[in-house]
């Protein structure tokens, strides 16, 4: 299905054609026309599939009738990168439409973003928190509000937000149309999707497994011996856009330090590190300055980066869900990527559990010419504690040795590029 045959107002063919959009993708065609028709929504979706246009394009062709310079639509998402990258697909969809709209979130000064509510912004896009701060304030005027959307909804619960999402759907009003997208429903989730949703139309396009389009292999390694592993791996592998997930913050600006002393272009993304340097780290690794991002799951959703070729799990995620999101980020739009994970015995129960979700087992592999029987470095005096999970590298007392793994066939590392 064409674009052409959602009939949107002629106005916004113009960003539809700027944005490359030919084909609806299949969160789009049927997401896309009841919105249109005013349905409420509660849609899942695997990540690349087009999501986020699927609800801005309904807005925007709302938007274009009826008044203008008055907040008319509130969009409420999890992390500050997730509102940017929205506000980016508003921008590019609207062009010529004259159609506003502004993010709200914490971590930067509030006066830009009052100043940009006073002119008269059209859409909101905010992360809950400074959101209730403004409409407090009086600065963020809910009265108007048409569609309120709620993105990423099982994230903002597992992010402690959902109390300030409850207090954002009472804060709008109840003659309203509401579209709420999460990869998953637990019991909070449906119960708030229950309270603010009236007959939605559900739309399902199969979140429980990984995006066919990746290929996924397990690197089983001693947990002293990952940080050698992975430098290794990038120097056997096309490094044009690696993303690298760590479990902790430390462990993320750890690992970016030893890719850089071995000579590779690398930023990191964190929640230690200020919004001017998340800002300057996206920009970067999406312009090709940085061939590779090391990030927490701050970046599992919503990082909107395109062609990005291999995603390494430096640290095992703690759930199937959280290892579907973060693999999501390559093998995006029908382009096949590659997803590796270091993994230890401890990784057991979920490396069974993954496998049980894909229907198969996961591939096995060594890297030819590693030395997997290094010994872990001597214990310091002390001691010290292990918490849950895969054991830390960055604790005191370092994890016994995993048994050297078995080869598993040839390396399938993708050659480095000319």
């Amino acid at each position: 299905m064409n674009f052409e045959q959602f009939n949107l107002d002629s106005r916004l063919m113009v960003g539809i054609k700027k944005a490359g959009y030919d084909t609806a993708t299949p969160i789009q065609e049927a997401a896309i026309p009841a919105a249109l028709r005013g349905r409420d929504i509660i849609g899942t979706a695997q990540t690349g599939t087009g999501k986020t246009a699927a609800f801005v394009l309904p807005i925007l062709n709302k938007l274009l009738s009826g008044q203008r310079n008055v907040t008319r639509a509130l969009i409420v998402t999890p992390t500050r990168e997730l509102a940017e990258q929205i506000h980016d697909v508003i921008k590019e969809l609207s062009t010529g439409t004259r159609l506003k709209s502004v993010t709200i979130y914490g971590g930067v000064g509030a006066n830009p973003q009052i100043q940009a509510l006073r002119s008269g912004a059209e859409i909101i896009v905010a992360c809950p928190g400074r959101l209730l701060d403004l409409i407090s304030q009086g600065h963020a005027k809910m009265a108007n509000i048409e569609v309120l959307v709620l993105d990423e909804a099982d994230r903002m619960f597992d992010m402690g937000f959902l109390p300030d999402v409850r207090r954002i759907v009472k804060a709008v009003p109840e003659k309203r149309q509401t579209m709420m997208f999460s990869a998953t429903f637990p019991p909070d989730v449906e119960l708030l999707a229950q309270q603010a949703l009236k007959q939605p139309q559900k739309i399902a396009m199969g979140i429980s497994r990984p995006a066919y389009t990746v290929t996924h292999a397990l690197y089983p390694v001693p947990q002293h011996l990952k940080s050698q592993l992975l430098i290794e791996l990038l120097k056997h592998t096309d490094t044009n856009s690696v993303l690298i997930f760590t479990r902790t913050k430390y462990r993320a600006q750890k690992v970016a330090q030893q890719i850089l002393r071995a000579g590779f272009k690398v930023t990191s993304l964190h929640g230690d590190r200020s919004q001017g340097q998340r800002q300057s780290a996206l920009k970067g690794f999406k312009s090709g300055h940085h061939d590779i991002m090391v990030a927490t799951d701050i970046a599992a959703r919503g990082l909107d980066v395109e062609s990005i070729s291999h995603v390494i799990n430096y640290d095992m995620p703690d759930t199937a869900d959280a290892y579907i999101h973060r693999i999501g980020r390559t093998g995006r739009a029908q382009r096949t990527g590659d997803a590796f994970t270091l993994v230890t015995p401890e990784d057991n129960d979920m490396i069974r559990t993954l496998e049980r979700i894909m229907g198969q087992p996961i591939k096995r592999e060594t890297l030819e010419g590693f030395d997997y029987t290094t010994a872990a470095p001597p214990r310091p005096a002390g001691g010290g504690g292990r918490g849950r999970g895969a054991p830390r590298e960055d604790s005191r007392r370092p994890p016994k040795p995993a048994p050297t793994p078995k080869s598993y066939g040839r390396n399938r590392l993708a050659p480095r590029r000319k």
